[in-house]
């Protein structure tokens, strides 16, 4: 009785507080389908009295939701196959190859995972526009083409991977990088996984790196453009259903690809920390 006591109190507590997470994600599900004025005068209510889906027309008649869309897709895309394809070469040669200075290169990659993006931003601003890449594609997707944090999780796994496979390849003619290519790499799909749902999550919600890089409309991605909304572009009116509704859309994709993926995203991360 006893244990079965803690156990329903245990889960009664993590019941409780993932609803207390859940409420505001279930609190914006629900004003995307209010009326403006139902909105306005019950903004907690769960229940959209009436039910509405004009906001969504509007999203798409009213502001530049397409064009963020696509600046997100190109940019989400490109950053996503940069950071599986160099963070995991990057890696590879950190868990595999015996250079001078490797151990300072690895601490170099841990120091930049603790400083956090705030303090780049002038830097990264004055690099920006001395490339003359400020303002532009480049300036959006170049800077966050690899990250130190998928490197770590690449070079945990690549540990992990007996050295026995690489030696008999050697054996046979392969290079290093046929090695890393075609032996390793096929060897390392939960870490691929956990690190393109990692890119394209960041990528895809990425908010500060667009401030610094860019200014013109015609660039916003989708936290851009979505900030721009709530900081009041439309007008007059709080618009709580358009500017809820458009964030709303822009949860999708994110959500979607990781209740696909998440099985291998918890195995590679998984394994990733057991080698750290």
């Amino acid at each position: 009785m006893r244990r079965l006591t803690s156990t329903f109190l245990g889960y009664a507590i993590l019941v409780f507080f993932g609803l207390v997470f859940l409420y505001p994600f279930f609190i914006q599900i629900a004003s995307a389908f209010k009326t403006q004025a139902d909105a306005a005068a019950h903004p907690l209510s769960l229940v959209p009295h009436p039910f509405d889906t004009s906001s969504f027309l509007r999203i798409f008649d009213s502001t530049d939701f397409p064009r963020w869309v696509g600046n997100s897709v190109l940019v989400t895309v490109l950053v996503t196959a940069g950071r599986v394809f160099f963070d995991s070469l990057a890696g590879y040669a950190l868990a595999r190859l015996r250079f001078p200075g490797r151990g300072g290169v690895f601490a170099t990659v841990l120091a930049v995972m603790a400083v956090p993006g705030v303090v780049l931003f002038i830097p990264k601003f004055l690099v920006l526009n001395q490339l003359g890449i400020y303002d532009s594609y480049a300036g959006l997707i170049l800077p966050l083409i690899a990250d130190a944090a998928g490197i770590f999780i690449m070079k945990q796994f690549f540990e992990s991977v007996p050295p026995d496979v690489e030696e008999a390849a050697r054996v046979d003619g392969a290079g290093v990088f046929r090695t890393y290519w075609s032996v390793v790499l096929p060897m390392a799909r939960p870490a691929l996984i956990t690190l393109t749902i990692l890119a394209f999550q960041g990528s895809w919600n990425e908010f500060p790196h667009t401030v610094v890089a860019v200014q013109s409309p015609e660039l916003f991605t989708l936290p851009r453009g979505l900030a721009d909304l709530v900081s009041g572009s439309l007008g007059k009116g709080t618009q709580y259903p358009l500017k809820l509704g458009a964030a709303l859309l822009a949860t999708i994709p994110v959500a979607v690809l990781f209740v696909i993926f998440q099985r291998y995203f918890v195995r590679g991360a998984n394994e990733g920390a057991t080698k750290g």
